[in-house]
């Protein structure tokens, strides 16, 4: 090692401050990407278009836009998409499942896509609609695809997408165990998907496992951390439970004793996340997908954080 990066290191060692102080000045630039949901009323709507403008200049690689349990939003979702495609600069990657919906059907919204100029799909199973909701048992249709690798060879017979899928580094909620879930993520970069999200998470040290397990295992397409700065603590634990990511201890001391208190609660939100895309940063990430929850101030304080800054516009 030549003398300079030695210094480098030692200095980096010696530094009093943490992750996210270094994190501005990492030599890692970060690309972010944002995902937001359709909304099912005038206010809603409002807010989700608040957020997606004040997002917008941050210049996301890309944003998706999801689609509700069993198709439920099928149609909001592909005007959501269609608005975000003719009013902004942003470049939507709509969700896709394949629950309750025939083959003929979802080809027939894969074609729609490609038709208004979409070239991003984020490819998942979905969860099943109804009572079961997230996390509930899932009975494939005898006429649909099966999961996510059946609906990611669909999308590439189509042809002229980039295919996002989901990874699981606590293990899928369905899934006997982590080295099921490898085979699943390699079964469906065999089918071409491109890229992985994973789901939210806040054991930093698990996630990283993962990381290293999948490459082991050969896969190389990249993975996204997805990051999700919630404040609402009992929410946050309702989510968890139904998609298999822990809830550390010590983030349920951070929030005790603030039902009544929405403001420190986002403080510490945006601390967490903060701190975990920092200390990602420093093990080599350089893109990372937020879960935005239609919101932009956390998001945007934290891409802040990160060395991510509004694009100035051409004079």
């Amino acid at each position: 090692m030549a003398a300079s990066s030695l210094t480098a290191a030692r200095a980096l060692l010696l530094s009093p401050l943490g992750p996210v102080a270094r994190a501005g000045d990492n030599a890692n630039p970060v690309r972010v990407s944002f995902e937001f949901f359709p909304p099912k009323t005038d206010k809603a709507e409002e807010s989700l278009w608040e957020a997606v403008r004040r997002l917008e200049p941050l210049n996301p690689e890309f944003v998706s836009v999801t689609y509700g349990a069993g198709g439920s939003t099928r149609e909001r979702t592909h005007r959501t998409v269609q608005r975000m495609l003719t009013e902004t600069t942003l470049k939507p990657a709509a969700h896709l499942t394949c629950v309750e919906a025939s083959r003929d059907e979802v080809d027939e919204v894969i074609e729609s896509y490609k038709a208004i100029g979409v070239n991003h799909i984020v490819a998942l199973r979905g969860d099943p609609p109804g009572a079961s909701g997230i996390g509930g048992a899932y009975q494939p249709r005898a006429d649909g695809y099966a999961n996510a690798t059946e609906l990611t060879a669909a999308i590439g017979r189509v042809g002229g997408f980039d295919v996002t899928v989901g990874a699981y580094p606590e293990r899928h909620p369905e899934s006997p165990s982590i080295d099921h879930d490898i085979d699943v993520l390699k079964a469906k970069v065999d089918a071409g998907a491109t890229r992985a999200i994973s789901q939210f998470f806040f054991d930093i040290d698990a996630f990283l496992r993962y990381r290293d397990r999948i490459r082991a295992a050969g896969i190389e397409i990249p993975l996204l951390p997805g990051i999700m700065p919630v404040s609402n603590f009992n929410g946050l634990v309702r989510m968890s439970a139904s998609c298999g990511a822990s809830v550390p201890a010590w983030l349920a001391t951070h929030f005790d004793g603030l039902d009544d208190d929405p403001e420190t609660r986002k403080l510490l939100a945006a601390s967490i996340a903060a701190e975990t895309c920092a200390r990602l940063q420093e093990e080599g990430f350089s893109d990372f997908h937020f879960y935005t929850l239609n919101r932009a101030d956390l998001v945007y304080a934290i891409c802040r954080v990160l060395g991510v800054r509004e694009t100035k516009a051409a004079t």
